[in-house]
């Protein structure tokens, strides 16, 4: 972690309370270091955990907005103990995944268990800050960039998945596991692919030729339809249904 000014991030403006956290780390230095840093950005670190299985006693006891998830600790590692996180219902608390290097394959089992993002242990102060607050607000952190060397290095097709011709997205409009893609109209089917190509809304309006506000309708509803927590789920899902293809 390098120095530098952290911004304030807790109380501002409009805004009714700081930001909750738990930081997860198997190393106390990581964690006290990320906690102090958080602390001086007005950021409330409600607990720290040494382990995954402190970790999800921890978010059910206090339930964070944020939680700082190391991937590799002891009695239980991250990837489980944020699907736990998830499927314990904890769905006002937004993970994000820390790893030493940025294309770790664990990363992507961890975006598909529900994590919201990751971030590298070396982050500046600034960067952290500003993650917990990005995440908080229920965007995914993820540059286009990234997404798509994640995605594209790490996703896995369903195993038996029918062929099916690259012309014809309804063709893969039938999934993951419980996740029905026919539910989506043909724009929507439209905006996912796209979405799954790393682009920001921004760039998604100048290709579709869409204002923003329409493209983060289109975003919003996809989220719900699909019953997705945020952007990184959805980028997730369309690789894994075979909507889009990795290299595409």
């Amino acid at each position: 972690m390098t120095g530098g000014a952290v911004p304030s991030g807790g109380i501002g403006p409009g805004s009714p309370r700081p930001v909750t956290t738990v930081v997860a780390d198997d190393q106390a230095l990581v964690r006290g270091g990320f906690g102090l840093i958080l602390k001086a950005a007005g950021v409330d670190v409600l607990a720290e955990a040494a382990d995954g299985e402190q970790a999800i006693a921890a978010v059910l006891q206090h339930r964070p907005d944020v939680v700082l998830m190391d991937i590799r600790m002891p009695r239980l590692d991250g990837i489980e103990a944020t699907r736990q996180i998830v499927a314990a219902g904890a769905a006002g608390t937004r993970i994000l995944i820390l790893t030493t290097f940025d294309l770790d394959e664990y990363v992507y089992a961890a975006l598909s268990a529900g994590a919201s993002g990751f971030l590298l242990k070396d982050v500046t102060p600034e960067h952290l800050v500003a993650a917990v607050q990005l995440v908080r607000t229920g965007d995914a952190l993820l540059a286009p960039s990234v997404t798509r060397r994640l995605v594209e290095r790490f996703a896995r097709p369903p195993a038996a998945a029918p062929a099916k011709s690259p012309a014809s997205p309804r063709a893969a409009a039938s999934g993951g596991p419980g996740r029905d893609l026919s539910a989506l109209t043909p724009r929507e089917l439209e905006v996912l692919g796209v979405i799954a190509r790393g682009m920001s809304n921004a760039e998604i309006a100048a290709h579709l030729f869409l204002s923003e506000a329409t493209v983060k309708t289109h975003v919003t509803r996809i989220l719900t339809k699909l019953g997705l927590r945020d952007r990184v789920q959805a980028v997730v899902l369309a690789y894994e249904s075979g909507l889009v293809s990795p290299g595409s």
